[in-house]
């Protein structure tokens, strides 16, 4: 939502489709967890209704657990939420995982990643946040780059299949070293939206992390959690 054009969503959602874009980030913001409101339930089921791209539903929000099960009867393919929500999380996590959707969680910049560690069986991505959420178009945090190689060497040792997205200031250069750190989904709204050839965007953005995350001394696991490309997504939606 914060990079794509607010008066014609359905046509931004399907341009991000036709472009080749893998999934769609939506952030949902409720003016509590992060200062900023976004949308709900409703705008995910319209949405679903015009893509049929994976849906990747960010959930930036005090109470997650009172919009579960709404954004899942929306469309929601996966949520995320945020480990800095305590002793809540167990619980959550559970609920997405029986509401039949995918499993989420999400580390902000200040958050030490241990936080996150006990949970890491329980999840389908693991998303470490590049900037302080909450605004779009944000400067790149250089000291979140350890922490993704971090995640990367828990996956691997323990055998692990989660994805490990980036969300924050990704464009070219910051999307290449996170993919050298071991990064293997990509979250881009302003370097995506605002290029003026949008498939030719999404086109070097999947090449670059893909070269970086086949080049030497990258950290196994880091071109795909299965061993697959590098997934690219827009965040025209969020």
């Amino acid at each position: 939502m914060l990079a794509a054009d607010f008066g014609c969503l359905a046509a931004e959602a399907r341009r991000a489709q036709r472009a080749g874009a893998d999934w769609l980030h939506l952030d949902i913001m409720d003016g509590h967890f992060v200062p900023n409101i976004s949308f709900g339930p409703e705008m995910v089921r319209t949405l679903r209704r015009v893509t049929r791209l994976f849906l990747d539903v960010h959930l930036m929000c005090s109470r997650p657990e009172i919009l579960l099960e709404p954004f899942a009867e929306a469309g929601a393919s996966l949520m995320t939420v945020h480990v800095e929500l305590g002793e809540r999380v167990a619980p959550l996590l559970w609920k997405i995982r029986s509401l039949g959707r995918k499993v989420g969680l999400a580390v902000n910049p200040p958050t030490p990643l241990a936080n996150a560690q006990p949970f890491l069986k329980q999840i389908d991505l693991l998303l470490v946040m590049t900037v302080n959420p909450g605004f779009g178009g944000q400067a790149f945090i250089e000291e979140t780059v350890p922490k993704i190689q971090q995640a990367c060497a828990w996956r691997r040792q323990l055998g692990l299949n989660y994805h490990l997205e980036v969300d924050g200031g990704i464009n070219l250069d910051t999307a290449a070293e996170c993919a050298r750190a071991g990064a293997d989904t990509f979250v881009s709204g302003t370097t995506l939206f605002g290029a003026h050839n949008l498939p030719a965007a999404v086109r070097r953005l999947r090449r670059t992390v893909e070269e970086a995350a086949e080049a030497p001394g990258t950290p196994n696991g880091a071109a795909g959690p299965n061993g697959t490309e590098a997934l690219v997504v827009p965040a025209a939606l969020g």
